[in-house]
C-alpha cells in the first residue's frame, strides 16, 4: 500500500503543479482572444468615422454647388451630426498639431476649419480608410 500512496502522492504534487501552469495557459488565450476583439472594434469604428466623414464632406460640396436650399443646409447638419456620433469612441486619439480626434472633428464639422478638417482626411489615410474621405 506504501507504494501506492506515494504513486498517488506524485501525480497530485505533478497536478498541483501543472494547474499554474495551465491557468496560465487559458488565461494568456483569453486575453489574446479579447485583443483581437478589441482590435477589430477599433477598426470597425474608426472605419465608421471615416465614412461618415466622407459622406459629410459629400453633402457640404453638393450643398456649396447648388443654389441655397433650406433643406440642404438640414442636410449638411444631419451629416455633421453623423460624424460627431461616430467621432465619440475615438475622440481622444491624436491627429496632430497637439490637437485629438475630437477637436479636429467639431472644428472641422462646426467651424468650416479646413485645417482640422485636413487633420481629420490624414487621420482616416493613417488608419487605412483614406479612400472614405474626399
Amino acid at each position: 500500500m506504501t507504494g501506492e500512496n506515494s504513486t498517488g502522492g506524485d501525480v497530485a504534487r505533478m497536478l498541483k503543479a501543472a494547474l499554474p501552469v495551465v491557468a496560465l495557459v487559458v488565461l494568456g488565450a483569453g486575453c489574446s482572444s479579447a485583443q483581437g476583439q478589441d482590435d477589430q472594434r477599433l477598426t470597425e469604428r474608426r472605419e465608421k468615422y471615416c465614412t461618415q466623414l466622407g459622406g459629410w464632406q459629400k453633402t457640404r460640396n453638393a450643398a456649396a454647388e447648388d443654389a441655397p436650399d433650406p433643406d440642404e443646409y438640414d442636410e449638411v447638419g444631419a451629416a455633421a451630426q453623423d460624424v460627431l456620433l461616430a467621432m465619440r469612441p475615438l475622440r481622444d486619439e491624436p491627429v496632430g498639431q497637439g490637437r485629438t480626434l475630437g477637436e479636429a472633428t467639431a472644428a472641422a464639422t462646426e467651424n468650416s476649419d479646413l485645417e482640422a478638417e485636413g487633420l481629420a482626411v490624414r487621420y482616416c489615410g493613417e488608419v487605412g480608410f483614406e479612400t472614405l474621405t474626399r
